[in-house]
């Protein structure tokens, strides 16, 4: 190979290495800040580029992930004068590569700077005890603050959290004692409600035991007055039932008296009786009626001449009977 020849092949080489060089392929979630002749050209977004040599020139690769960045603990100063430690959390994103590269010079020492500033304006106006209870408050302030501040640097701060408050070792052992005073306090408060409540379910207890047994003294009065009753009742039912049942025997009886008495009337009318059949049945109802308690009797004058005719029989009879013998 002659020697125009091998120039004319590490040009051809040269060129090949320079526009291999020149292609430039940006990754996701990165763009890339160009500058032609020392000016801002244009950001390149995800996708391949070609790169003009000795022209273009790539001046800073931004991811755009969010980032989350832990500064070191600042000192802060509250409205009560106690001075303490809290460190903080930050999480954003660049929302704008060019301000972002142009804006400021060292965006993160720009942010912690300013993060320390705001912490110690809002952390100035609050209590200790305010600033121990108030974490989301003081969260939303800085960010709110941040985000407002650092829009012209092309960054979107998306959040702040305060991750440590550190007061001094005195404070600390002082809310310690507070923290254990308070703790024995509702310790005591709570055992004092326990007592109360165990003599309340106690007297409540006693006094629902005095109602059920004087209700339950109620009810066996009210039981035994019904049961009382019920039994006088029933023995007036009895009685009733009793007296109903002989006046129903008395009457049933003399209706059978009548009754038969109707049937010897009918029977002896039936057999046509002379008139000495009839002084005799007569006699019989004399003798019935002299078997009474009456103390004046007044005998018929036909009932005297039977009485005598009945005497002279018996004499004849006791006669004849005599002589047998």
């Amino acid at each position: 190979m002659n020697p125009v020849e091998l120039i004319i092949a590490i040009l051809v080489i040269f060129a090949l290495i320079i526009l291999i060089r020149c292609i430039c392929i940006v990754p996701q979630a990165y763009v890339y800040v160009v500058e032609r002749l020392g000016t801002f050209y244009k950001v390149w977004q995800t996708g391949p580029h070609l790169l003009v040599p000795f022209l273009d020139r790539v001046v800073r690769k931004v991811s755009l992930k969010e980032r989350v960045v832990d500064f070191k603990p600042q000192q802060v100063i509250t409205k009560d004068n106690v001075t303490m430690q809290i460190d903080t959390v930050v999480f954003f994103k660049v929302t704008d590569a060019m301000r972002y590269t142009y804006g400021v010079e060292n965006p993160m020492m720009a942010i912690e700077n300013f993060t320390a500033t705001t912490l110690r304006n809002i952390i100035g106006e609050l209590e200790l005890d305010s600033t121990l209870t108030s974490r989301d408050t003081i969260n939303k302030n800085i960010t709110a603050v941040l985000d407002e501040e650092t829009d012209r640097w092309g960054i979107k701060v998306l959040r702040v959290e305060l991750k440590n408050i550190l007061p001094p070792r005195e404070i600390q052992e002082s809310m310690e004692k507070q923290m254990k005073a308070e703790r024995e306090r509702r310790e005591k408060i709570l055992q004092a409600e326990g007592e109360k409540k165990s003599q309340v379910l106690v007297a409540e207890a006693e006094k629902e035991s005095k109602i059920l047994r004087a209700q339950a003294d109620k009810e066996s009065e009210i039981l035994k007055a019904e049961a009382e009753k019920q039994a006088t009742i029933l023995r007036a039912d009895a009685i009733r039932e009793k007296k109903v049942l002989e006046a129903s025997g008395e009457a049933q009886a003399i209706e059978m008296v009548q009754k038969a008495l109707a049937d010897s009337i009918q029977k002896l009318n039936e057999a046509n009786p002379n008139a000495a059949v009839l002084q005799l049945k007569a006699l019989e109802a004399f003798a019935k009626a002299a078997d009474g308690k009456a103390t004046k009797i007044i005998i018929p004058s036909e009932i005297q001449g039977l009485a005598g005719i009945a005497a002279g029989l018996k004499a004849i009879a006791e006669d004849d009977s005599s002589s047998k013998k």
